[in-house]
């Protein structure tokens, strides 16, 4: 586990280009965290280090944005608003696992068909500064 505290939102969005360099097709992030805690800023920065952050926008009502870059394509999930991972199956979601890098927040409600192998990602507020998030990383099998 890799634990980061980041001070700002920009300090968030530079944190994730550094992971964004270590990513490859087939790669699953869950992100995890309460409302405004900093989830979709952290997906802004992914799409800065892949040079398409003017795109960026939360995916609470579409439930998944595509983002295609000359390496890679990118799927932004939300799946906030799905009861369940029925739902997930029904709009054929786990077809994109393999197809690009998979950034899924609220990936608790579908955990029981995630892959075997992803990254979960934690972010949690800071009581004593409104700014503040830690950031957990946690592999998950592989």
């Amino acid at each position: 586990m890799y634990k980061y505290i980041s001070k700002s939102e920009n300090d968030t969005i530079e944190f994730a280009k550094k992971i964004a360099s270590n990513l490859k097709e087939g790669d699953i992030i869950v992100l995890s965290g309460e409302l405004g805690c900093g989830k979709t800023k952290f997906v802004q920065g992914i799409l800065e280090y892949f040079n398409i952050a003017d795109e960026i926008s939360s995916p609470t009502f579409t439930i998944v944005n595509e983002y295609i870059t000359p390496k890679v394509k990118i799927y932004h999930f939300d799946v906030y608003r799905l009861s369940n991972s029925d739902e997930f199956y029904e709009m054929g979601g786990e077809e994109y696992f393999s197809n690009g890098i998979c950034f899924i927040e609220w990936g608790e409600i579908i955990q029981d068909i995630l892959p075997n192998h992803y990254i979960q990602i934690s972010f949690k507020k800071n009581d004593n500064n409104e700014n503040y998030r830690e950031i957990l990383i946690e592999k998950r099998g592989k």
